[in-house]
């Protein structure tokens, strides 16, 4: 988009195409549209979430010329993601310095299936007719450098959760280094939920606990599950920090800055900060508008903000094939029509001028048609070269299969093997240990029950003691030695008047 059509544009809409939410700006105040319309003097932008787009670094030779970059890109991203040739896929790409070395250039390259693009767009185009730029979110994180939002330079890792996506982007000096999907969107950690609770719970009750109850002060019986997931979520976090600074030869990731599409009751970023061992901040940076404390998540801001920056301070990476018409005289009809003028013109003053216009279609015919021998050629060749590689790739994929059912079956074997042994002998040293704490406060057991239901494991223990002050500090003592192994409930402590000893139930739980 050139600077005099930008220029042009009295108002912004950011589109969210997933959730179909719409944000408008005029003068820096965000509102939400319900019912946007299409204006001409309103520019419109968008994104795509890492499930609607492939992300690979590509590797070419310093040797090729940059005129045949484009065909060369082409060739290796179906050669080496194995991408469907029947698909004509669409990708942009960006030149990045990162691990380079001196005989290659490196690239990231974000490919996209039209007919993804086009489903995901369908109810958004249908409303406003056009989208000006279309840009994978976690490009989007750029403009924060670009506008000077966040002006500290070194590696920042930015983690952002949708309900339908969630992604994270590691930046090297205000560059993109590496970006990854995660599969811990809001509906993903909704199910996974529900597995670790072992329950269904409804998915709207799930968003509403995360709206409005802060981990730190709820009493919930989902707390305990949520920490679970979210220690999941940063494990999986920090396996990938771990692979990008191995792979890049990052020493350190100095900041992690975490939002999310909803409004979050508690702070990610604390959790974040001790879960992962490095300084973390909440993503919902000051971006300069105003919304009259309506919460807009990140992305509309993000998109509002690069909507603003010339093009060489933003990443080219636009996927948008739902231009607006240009002007009249900008259209292929009106450059028609202007010919057509001057070609009546022309024929009634010089005749001459038709033969003239003969000769030079002819001409074009036969420039046309040896071009068309010369593709045709190597249409023929690059045709039986994939048809070559799709039978090594075919013959390869047997043999790995082959190999992979032989590794699961000895991987299967010795999982049973390793439950037996482990997990069979836990419950009588976990008895045992009981036992000799039970004796350090002179508690007596009276009875133990165990038992297991789903994935729970849990004893039950009769106590006998002289004095409820034993049992209280058994308990107290049990839980503090025992925090991460055990969950220990005790309900009540009854006196019993046929031998004045006190009795109580506790439960120990097996985390």
């Amino acid at each position: 988009m050139d600077s005099e059509k930008e220029s042009s544009f009295s108002s912004v809409l950011s589109v969210n195409p997933y959730t179909n939410e719409y944000v408008s700006s005029i003068s820096s105040f965000l509102k939400k549209s319900e019912k946007p319309e299409f204006a001409k003097d309103q520019l419109v932008t968008s994104y795509i979430n890492s499930k609607t787009y492939i992300n690979n670094q590509i590797s070419l030779s310093k040797n090729i010329p940059d005129e045949d970059i484009d065909d060369a890109l082409n060739i290796k991203i179906y050669d080496e993601l194995g991408l469907d040739q029947a698909v004509e896929y669409q990708f942009k790409y960006f030149e990045t310095f990162a691990n380079s070395d001196g005989e290659n250039r490196n690239f990231q390259v974000f490919i996209v299936d039209p007919l993804d693009l086009q489903s995901t767009f369908t109810e958004s185009i249908a409303q406003i007719k056009y989208i000006d730029s279309i840009t994978p979110s976690p490009l989007l994180i750029k403009s924060l450098y670009s506008k000077e939002i966040l002006q500290e330079s070194g590696i920042h890792c930015f983690v952002y959760l949708e309900k339908n996506d969630a992604f994270i982007a590691i930046y090297n000096e205000k560059e993109l280094v590496y970006t990854k999907s995660l599969k811990y969107s809001f509906e993903e950690m909704h199910e996974r939920f529900c597995e670790l609770y072992g329950e269904k719970v409804d998915y709207e009750d799930f968003l509403r606990f995360l709206s409005t109850e802060n981990l730190k002060y709820t009493e919930s019986d989902f707390k305990s599950y949520i920490l679970k997931l979210y220690r999941e979520i940063f494990s999986t976090i920090n396996d990938i920090l771990t692979y990008v600074k191995k792979a890049y030869e990052i020493d350190k990731v100095q900041n992690v800055f975490i939002g999310s599409q909803i409004e979050m009751a508690s702070k990610l970023y604390e959790i974040a900060e001790v879960e992962l061992g490095i300084e973390s901040n909440d993503f919902n940076f000051d971006y300069g508008f105003s919304n009259d404390d309506l919460f807009v998540d990140q992305i509309h801001a993000l998109l509002q903000i690069t909507s603003t920056l010339p093009e060489e301070e933003k990443y080219n990476c636009n996927f948008s094939s739902y231009h607006r018409p240009p002007k009249f005289l900008k259209r292929e009809s009106g450059k028609f029509s202007i010919v057509l003028a001057g070609s009546l013109v022309l024929a009634f003053i010089y005749p001459a001028t038709y033969w003239t216009l003969t000769y030079m279609q002819e001409l074009q015919y036969q420039i046309l048609n040896d071009q068309y021998k010369k593709i045709h050629a190597e249409k023929v060749t690059r045709e039986a070269n994939i048809k070559t590689k799709e039978a090594e790739k075919k013959r390869v994929s047997n043999l790995l299969k082959v190999e992979k059912d032989a590794y699961n079956a000895k991987k299967n074997t010795l999982i049973q093997i390793h439950d037996v042994k482990v997990n069979y002998p836990m419950k009588a040293k976990l008895i045992t240990s009981l036992a000799s704490d039970l004796n350090k406060f002179n508690v007596k057991i009276k009875k133990i029950s165990y038992s297991e239901k789903n994935t729970k494991k849990e004893f039950t223990l009769s106590l006998l003691a002289s004095n409820d002050k034993k049992i209280t500090q058994l308990v107290e003592f049990l839980t503090k030695k025992y925090d991460n192994n055990l969950n220990i409930s005790l309900e009540e402590i009854s006196l019993q008047d046929d031998n004045n000893m006190y009795l109580s139930e506790v439960k120990v739980s097996i985390l």
